[in-house]
């Protein structure tokens, strides 16, 4: 019988190297548990080829702490986790030992990063950009069922995250959208200005601000602008939800990601980006204006007079018609980041930094090619 408060003593545990008709066997011997293994003497070098008997019927407790030091003092005598033959060792005890000795290697730190050669590095590349572009066309086919399913029933639109999407993508990047381009459009024209006042060509650099600001520096600079700010967050908060489950209970409640999600997100950039361009456009010539007054002398009246004969429509045309393009863009590349997220906070971060760049990168590509079919369509 066992009084109140007593606690039975431990065993120290010990380790005797002993050769049984020719084999090494080591009789462990103890409790081999936390706090119980720090004090004990190395075992002599018994490295060879031959399998090493681990007699562990003296074991009386046995924890994974113990079970790793154990191996680790085993290993410094030469003896690897896969030469350790066991013997006698206590049934409940042998689930410990399985299991450290399944991760000792990974713990232990033996395992060494392999290195391999360029064509290696390729062909790895190779395959994960066509697992890449997989996703994607699995990513793009699903969107299409959902919108294909929602031109048949247009009722079960989620207006109100439409409605939510359209706030946080629009109304909320007007300032820094428009004072972005302002910027840009007074620079523009500064520069433009000092290298025709030396002619006395004043008068254009009205022509100068308003091509470049309605073709290329609106549309490129809004769309990079929506990229950091509007694709960064919705990777983040798909990824978030991913983490948290919460698409997963979409799917069980029986709806989809896709519709709730994703088709909200991308139709309101779809049509909150050409009108974040087109006050853009009104900022940038705004910007070109105060500095025709300021540095060259030019009237309000003149500037918008010279601004009506040469302004194009085509050219508003030109810079407007990419925004769209850019929004579908970067709403498939940052809804499909945000669904794509494992379930750790490491890899949202992952993500939301992917979607930035890859944003990045295909509005610079898209408006490159778009440049090359201007020209060739005489635009």
């Amino acid at each position: 019988m066992t009084r109140l408060g007593y606690t039975k003593k431990m065993a120290k545990p010990s380790l005797l190297l002993k050769q049984e008709g020719g084999l090494a066997v080591i009789f462990a011997t103890g409790s081999w548990t936390l706090g119980q293994t720090e004090a004990l003497p190395a075992l002599p070098d018994v490295s060879g080829g031959a399998e090493i008997i681990l007699d562990g019927g003296g074991i009386e407790t046995l924890d994974t702490t113990g079970a790793y030091r154990l191996m680790s003092m085993m290993d410094a005598a030469g003896v690897s986790p896969e030469r350790i033959k066991l013997r006698g060792v206590t049934p409940s005890l042998l689930p410990v030992w399985n299991l450290v000795a399944k991760n000792y290697s990974q713990a232990h730190g033996i395992t060494q990063k392999k290195t391999f050669g360029l064509l290696y590095q390729f062909g790895l590349g190779s395959i994960s950009m066509l697992q890449h572009m997989a996703g994607v066309a699995n990513f793009v086919g699903r969107l299409a069922m959902e919108m294909f399913r929602l031109a048949k029933k247009p009722g079960s639109f989620r207006l109100r995250e439409f409605v939510a999407q359209m706030e946080a993508i629009f109304i909320y990047a007007i300032p820094i959208s428009m004072a972005m381009i302002f910027l840009l459009g007074l620079v523009f024209a500064y520069l433009m200005g000092v290298q025709a006042q030396k002619f006395g060509a004043n008068i254009y650099v009205v022509d100068g601000v308003s091509a470049a600001v309605l073709r290329e520096l609106s549309p490129v600079i809004v769309a990079i602008l929506v990229a950091g700010r509007t694709g960064a967050a919705i990777t983040a908060q798909l990824g978030t939800m991913k983490v948290n489950e919460e698409i997963d209970a979409l799917s069980i409640l029986g709806l989809s990601p896709f519709a709730v999600l994703v088709l909200p997100r991308i139709l309101a950039l779809f049509i909150a980006l050409p009108l974040l361009v087109f006050l853009g456009d009104l900022a940038g010539l705004l910007g070109g204006m105060v500095v025709a007054k300021t540095q060259l002398g030019l009237e309000y009246s003149q500037y918008w007079d010279r601004l009506d004969s040469v302004l194009k429509m085509k050219t508003f045309l030109a810079g407007v018609s990419k925004a769209p393009i850019f929004a579908i863009f970067i709403g498939l590349i940052a809804c499909r980041m945000g669904i794509t997220v494992a379930r750790d906070a490491r890899s949202v971060g992952e993500h939301t930094t992917s979607t930035v760049v890859q944003s990045i990168v295909a509005i610079i590509v898209l408006n490159a090619i778009f440049a090359i079919v201007f020209v060739h369509l005489g635009i």
